[in-house]
């Protein structure tokens, strides 16, 4: 065997496979196959016997030869290529005058003399080359170009090449000086060759412009390189494989993944067949991009095609699944990887050990952290971290402090991060004054400090209620730009707890200043200190912004803010001073109908707001509930019944009976109203002392034909009795039974209360059985059709009698 210099790049090794074997090649080796040493065995049989010891001897050299050649040359080294040979082919191979080398005596030479010419004066080609004059073949000469190192060189011969009787116009010599331009950065003379290849008639192949594409890919030119690849597209030329895998990665080095994408859709539209590294490039961009489900259906195309990924592919995957919230794919990919006997790296266990954090997963995470330590995979800080936030998280204070010091002793203790989850743990605890230790500590070994650390210790500060500290931590985070939502919430709501309003509204004007966009938390807050300290035209813009940058609240937060609005809304107009009161209820009410109607908007919101309004009643908060009733029916929204009746009780209990009438009335005028509504104001006029007119009211609501509440029932009968309303509680029994009312134990028992105060004596001689119809002075007797009495009616009938 052989070796011969490989071309460098595949596109070379493509454009001059068909012309850089000598005359005495193709009549000596024409029926031998070139193999390499990751290809295994050859596409044709070879001799078995034994070759003579001269044979391998040489072979032994030249391979020595070789290599003490490619010492020094580091990552340009050019590959070996090893050639198969009979023995008949050796025997002819050494006795010719080649003396090892591929080619002749003067192919070599040639090649040296053009080399020599680099310490030369430009011009002098035609010296070093007039012995050479009609001793080299046209293929040989494509050999001597190809073997040039420096473009001036390769420039001058192709130049005397043309002046050669054997010369003939081709795409071969074209490209190989076109791959010459490309390796040594001159585009321009590239650019002009390609140009000449045309005017000379030569039609450029998919291999000289694959060439010249990866010359402009090289170079990093990749406005001219996609101009240039969309030309030969129109010419109908499609490049080869290693010329699309060329531009790919030259494109992903820069960082253009949206253009990789965009090769990659028009490489399946031209039905190009991926390898493995073009897969292996096109996933990383998608993954880049954030693009989940694209990056998925590439590398179930790479799995189509029987391609293995490689670990860096896995890992991306894996952590953008993770970013994703997909879970089961993560573990998926994962197991998937681990099946292929590929080892993960610490890139990939952390994600997953954050998705398991994130997801509160800790048994699986504690359980990766035992397969890491049994495949011997090396933990670095970050994986130490997320270990402290997790046995922080689930209350194994003592093991993160253990980690921590273990970290610490390694020496492995400079990331800023893994500080933090110290402190947050510590401040998990409790521990505040702990957490701002090791805050400083951080700080004294030199530790440079972000807006993670730095809010980090504004939130133990607030913790703490140390407000000085906090301004002075604020002011250190303003330096770096305005704080996070977050910071400025932690400050505000230390500002809320001690009092301190103008602090507040004036960090809210610095904040409205500098156009921060609030989020759901931290409006809230706003608008709670806006509230507190009369801002309400800050809180009516604040909220106008966040609509008009259609920043969408959740409903609890909404909810929040309209309790807010009530309360501080009735709180003003019951102040003494009322010189403010119109202008404050006019933006009150302006902010509070927006928030209103962006809760109404949403599903569900109409039962939240009367749910509120409930809420209120119970607690007496009879006035915000009001306030809030009468916003919903502002905005043409019928309040739910039973929010309305749950106010109306609830003056009946305070003994406001005129604000209850005047609520039934409003509603009433409004909107049609149910029998809880009417069953409500009944209760709130008979706990006021008036049961004939709740007996009206009852007689109206019959005769509309809402039902009649058991509850409602058995008060109104009480009352009538009590006020000797007998003729009235006889009616309301009567048609209870005629018309098949509902009942439970509770009326039947105040209807035989009310029959015994207003007639005991017949009641004692009436039968009990319940055959015979009965009437007394006042109340009739129950047939069995209608009312059977239970064991308790007699017990309370016994009582009576007793009495």
């Amino acid at each position: 065997m052989a070796m011969a210099s490989a071309p460098h790049t595949p596109l070379a090794a493509a454009a001059i496979s068909v012309t850089c074997s000598s005359r005495e090649e193709d009549e000596e080796y024409g029926g031998a196959t070139s193999w390499s040493l990751s290809s295994g065995a050859p596409s044709v049989p070879s001799s078995r016997g034994r070759r003579p010891q001269p044979y391998r001897r040489l072979l032994h050299d030249e391979a020595r030869r070789l290599r003490l050649q490619r010492r020094g040359q580091g990552a340009g080294a050019e590959t070996p290529r090893w050639v198969r040979r009979t023995e008949g082919q050796m025997a002819r191979y050494i006795e010719d005058d080649r003396a090892g080398h591929v080619h002749g005596r003067h192919v070599v030479a040639a090649v040296r003399a053009v080399r020599a010419t680099a310490s030369r004066p430009p011009g002098s080609m035609r010296e070093a080359m007039a012995s050479f004059v009609s001793k080299l073949t046209f293929r040989e000469m494509c050999v001597v170009l190809r073997e040039q190192r420096g473009w001036r060189q390769g420039q001058e011969f192709f130049s005397w090449m043309k002046l050669q009787l054997c010369y003939e116009p081709s795409v071969v010599a074209y490209t190989i000086l076109l791959r010459l331009y490309g390796k040594t950065g001159k585009i321009e003379l590239a650019e002009e060759t390609f140009l000449e290849m045309l005017e000379a008639g030569v039609e450029p192949d998919a291999v000289a412009c694959g060439t010249l594409l990866c010359a402009y890919a090289r170079r990093g030119r990749h406005g001219d390189m996609m101009l240039f690849y969309a030309a030969t597209c129109r010419r109908g030329v499609s490049p080869p494989l290693p010329a699309f895998n060329f531009m790919l990665s030259s494109l992903q080095k820069h960082r253009l993944h949206g253009k990789v994408i965009h090769l990659w859709n028009e490489m399946m539209e031209s039905y190009v067949v991926p390898n493995q590294f073009t897969y292996t490039v096109v996933i990383g961009s998608f993954v880049k991009e954030g693009l989940l489900e694209e990056a998925t259906d590439v590398l179930r195309k790479m799995r189509r095609s029987r391609f293995v990924p490689e670990e860096a592919t896995y890992s991306g995957l894996i952590s953008l699944s993770a970013r994703h919230g997909r879970r089961e794919q993560a573990v998926r990919l994962y197991g998937e990887m681990r099946a292929h006997g590929i080892v993960p790296s610490n890139y990939t266990c952390a994600s997953l050990l954050a998705l398991y954090d994130k997801n509160e997963d800790y048994s699986k995470a504690l359980a990766l952290f035992s397969e890491m330590e049994g495949s011997k995979i090396v933990l670095d800080e970050v994986i130490y971290g997320i270990l402290i936030r997790i046995y922080g998280k689930i209350g194994l204070y003592e093991d993160a402090q253990r980690t921590f010091e273990e970290i610490d002793r390694a020496g492995l203790l400079s990331d800023e991060q893994t500080y933090v989850a110290m402190a947050q743990v510590h401040m998990n605890a409790g521990n505040y004054d702990r957490a701002l230790q090791v805050l400083d500590s951080m700080r004294s070994r030199s530790v440079k400090p972000s807006l993670f650390s730095y809010g980090a210790l504004l939130r133990c500060h607030v913790a703490k209620e140390d407000i000085a500290a906090a301004e002075d931590t604020f002011r250190l985070l303003s330096k770096y730009g305005l704080p996070d939502v977050f910071c400025c919430n932690d400050l505000l709501r230390l500002y809320v707890k001690l009092g301190q309003l103008e602090k507040a509204s004036a960090l809210i004007l610095n904040m409205r200043k500098e156009d921060v966009q609030l989020d759901e938390g931290l409006c809230t807050t706003v608008m709670e200190v806006c509230c507190k300290s009369g801002m309400i035209t800050v809180a009516d813009k604040i909220l106008n912004d966040m609509h008009g940058n259609g920043v969408n609240m959740k409903n609890s937060t909404m909810v929040s803010l309209i309790e807010m609005y009530a309360r501080n809304s009735i709180s003003v107009i019951q102040e003494e001073h009322s010189s403010s009161k119109a202008l404050y209820c006019r933006t009150e009410s302006s902010a509070l109908s927006m928030t209103l109607k962006s809760l109404l908007d949403t599903p569900g919101g109409s039962s939240m707001a009367c749910r509120l309004i409930r809420k209120f009643a119970r607690e007496g908060s009879t006035d915000e509930a009001k306030f809030l009733h009468e916003q919903l029916t502002e905005l043409g929204v019928k309040p739910e019944d039973s929010a309305t009746a749950t106010l109306i009780v609830q003056y009946g209990q305070e003994q406001k009976l005129q604000q209850a009438q005047l609520l039934f009335k409003s509603a009433s005028a409004s909107f049609p109203v149910g029998g809880p509504v009417y069953n409500a104001m009944v209760d709130a006029l008979c706990k006021c002392g008036k049961p004939e007119e709740a007996y009206h009211l009852f007689t109206e609501m019959v005769d509309h034909g809402h039902t009649r509440d058991a509850v409602t029932i058995s008060i109104l009968v009480t009352h009538l009795t009590k006020h000797g309303k007998f003729q009235e509680a006889e009616d309301i029994i009567h048609g209870c039974f005629h018309d098949e009312v509902e009942l439970d134990t509770v009326v039947y028992n105040t209807f035989m209360k009310s029959m015994l105060e207003s007639g005991l004596d017949n009641i004692l001689s009436s039968p009990l059985d319940g055959q015979a119809n009965f009437s007394g002075p006042r109340v009739p007797w129950l047939t069995a059709s209608a009312l059977v009495p239970k064991q308790a009616n007699y017990t309370q009938l016994s009582a009576y009698m007793i009495a």
